[in-house]
C-alpha cells in the first residue's frame, strides 16, 4: 500500500501478505499445515467415528476418544482390520453431513491455495495403520503416475497426533524435481523399493498433531512404511481442485471421482445461458 498527504491510499497487489506468505511456503515445501477452522467439528467428526467403531465391535463408549482410537490394534486385529475400516468409511461417507464438514476443516487453507470455486473428491478415504503392519503400507509415488490431475491437492487430516513413521514421508519439490529426472529407470531397475531407499535420507516425515490438517501437493513423491511407533495411526485423505481446471483420466471426471462444491452464482449463470439463434459469434 501507498499513501501520503496528497495522494490517496491505494493497493498494488492482488493477494494478501497472508495469501502471499501461504503461496511461498507451500511452494517452497510442497505442503503447509495448519489448524482446522473449526476444532469443534472435527472433535465430533472424531466422535462420530468413535461411535461406529464400538457399533461395530460391541463395546462402550470410552472416556478418551484420542486413547481409544491410538489403541485400536488391542482390538482388532491386521486380519479384520480392513473390514473394519470398509465399514466405518462406508458409514461415514453415507451421511449428508460429512463431506461438508470436512471441507470445512480446511477451507480457509483450500481457498487460498486452490480457489473458491472447487471439486471435491466425491468419497472421503479413510486409512487406518496399525504398529507393525505390513499389509498397509503405501510404496512411495506420486499421483500423477495414476491418471490422476496434476491440479490437485490433498487435505489430509489426522485423528490422533502422527509423526515418525505413523505418519506419511514426502520428497521436497527440489530433490522430487531432480529425482524425476531418472523415474523410469529407477522404477524399471528395482521398483518402488529401490527409489525409496535412494531417496530415503532426503524425505521428509510429517508431524501433525490432532487439530491440525495437511494440505499436499500429491505430485510429489510421497507414501508411508511400515508404522515403528506403538500407537495407531487414523487419517482421512480428500482431494480438491479448481472446478475448471484439467481432470485426469476417464474414471477421475467431474460427476464421478469428483463433484462440484462451491460453484458460484455467475459460473451457474454462464454454464445455463444460450444465445439466441443467429447470436452464436
Amino acid at each position: 500500500m501507498k499513501s501520503s498527504a496528497t495522494e490517496p491510499l491505494v493497493i498494488e497487489t492482488f493477494l494478501t501478505p497472508e495469501d502471499q506468505a501461504l503461496d511461498e511456503e507451500f511452494l517452497r515445501q510442497g505442503y503447509v499445515v495448519r489448524d482446522v477452522d473449526q476444532p469443534d467439528v472435527l472433535d465430533g467428526i472424531r466422535h462420530g467415528v468413535v461411535e461406529i467403531a464400538c457399533e461395530l465391535l460391541g463395546i462402550d463408549l470410552p472416556k478418551d476418544d484420542g486413547e481409544f482410537l491410538n489403541s485400536i490394534h488391542t482390538r482388532v486385529t491386521v486380519q479384520k482390520l480392513n473390514e473394519f475400516r470398509v465399514a466405518i468409511y462406508n458409514e461415514l461417507n453415507s451421511r449428508s453431513w460429512f463431506r461438508p464438514s470436512y471441507f470445512a476443516l480446511g477451507k480457509s487453507t483450500l481457498e487460498s491455495l486452490v480457489g473458491n470455486e472447487l471439486a471435491m473428491q466425491n468419497r472421503i478415504n479413510l486409512s487406518i495403520q496399525t504398529p507393525h503392519d505390513e499389509s498397509s503400507v503405501l510404496e512411495i509415488h506420486s499421483d500423477t503416475f495414476d491418471s490422476e490431475t496434476p491440479f490437485q491437492v490433498v487435505q489430509w487430516l489426522p485423528l490422533v497426533d502422527v509423526y515418525e513413521t505413523k505418519s506419511m514421508f514426502l520428497l521436497p519439490p527440489e530433490d522430487n524435481q531432480k529425482a524425476f529426472r531418472t523415474l523410469r529407470r529407477r522404477l524399471e531397475e528395482g521398483g518402488p523399493v529401490r527409489l525409496f531407499q535412494e531417496v530415503q535420507d532426503r524425505l521428509v516425515w510429517l508431524r501433525v498433531p490432532y487439530g491440525k490438517v495437511l494440505v499436499f501437493t500429491p505430485n510429489l513423491l510421497h507414501g508411508n512404511t511400515v508404522n515403528r511407533v506403538p500407537e495407531t495411526r487414523w487419517s482421512f485423505n480428500g482431494r480438491f481442485k479448481g472446478l475448471f481446471t484439467p481432470y485426469g483420466g476417464p474414471a477421475k471426471h467431474l460427476g464421478s471421482y469428483y463433484l462440484p462444491i462451491t460453484t458460484r452464482t455467475v459460473s451457474r449463470v454462464g454454464m445455463a445461458y444460450r444465445p439466441p439463434e443467429g447470436f452464436n459469434g
